[in-house]
């Protein structure tokens, strides 16, 4: 499994785009899903152009809401690459796109999850690495803890990727053998400071890769 954070508050990398969003492509099973679009498509395909990411590789877009901060890609990218897009089943509809509404928790591809639309706003991808779930959320409005249960059903999770906004229950997360806070994490510091040998920093350019062991290359 390889996590590529193309879209982020901040950058990784200096020579990619900072900005208030979150997009990162999901390399796993087999798959490459486009997990959220950020705010911007020119950014989008900006970073994309810089990482070697090609749009028109990608098999599928899963958005974890509709906050424009997630979707304001999406529209760009379509019209380049019209692709399946896997929404929460509240959300609006991308126009002119195959879209799968998701409300309950399921499997959307061998190996790969959706939680299922919680708190009436947002679902999280859950992939199976192989050594352990990784659980990537976009804004994780429902709450780490809500989603962590909700992945939980699938198997046991090992690692969290993605924005966690307010989440502040520290022990919830502590044990997982992965955690990059990205986007909008108020506490990413505390965070990184709390779980320093677990802890990523995000950022556009950021790279997990996941093997036999929950994170073999970090870069």
């Amino acid at each position: 499994m390889k996590v590529t954070i193309i879209y982020d508050n901040t950058s990784f990398r200096e020579d990619l785009k900072a900005d208030w969003g979150f997009s990162a492509l999901i390399e796993a099973r087999g798959k490459r899903i486009l997990f959220d679009t950020g705010a911007r498509g020119d950014i989008l395909f900006d970073n994309m152009s810089a990482l070697a990411i090609d749009p028109r590789s990608i098999e599928e877009v899963f958005i974890s809401h509709p906050h424009a901060d997630h979707t304001g890609g999406l529209s760009d990218f379509l019209r380049i690459n019209p692709v399946r897009v896997v929404i929460p089943i509240s959300s609006p509809a991308p126009k002119g796109a195959e879209v799968l509404r998701v409300g309950e928790p399921r499997e959307i591809h061998p190996g790969i999850y959706s939680t299922g639309e919680l708190a009436g706003i947002e679902q999280s991808m859950v992939v199976d690495s192989g050594p352990g779930l990784v659980v990537l959320c976009g804004c994780a409005h429902p709450g780490v803890g809500v989603i962590l249960d909700a992945a939980s059903q699938f198997g046991e999770v090992k690692g969290l990727i993605g924005g966690l906004h307010g989440f502040s229950a520290f022990d919830r997360i502590k044990g997982l053998d992965l955690i990059c806070p990205a986007h909008c994490t108020a506490h990413r510091s505390e965070i990184m400071r709390r779980f320093s040998e677990s802890c990523l920093e995000g950022g556009a350019g950021r790279v997990i890769e996941i093997g036999k062991g929950i994170f073999c290359n970090r870069s």
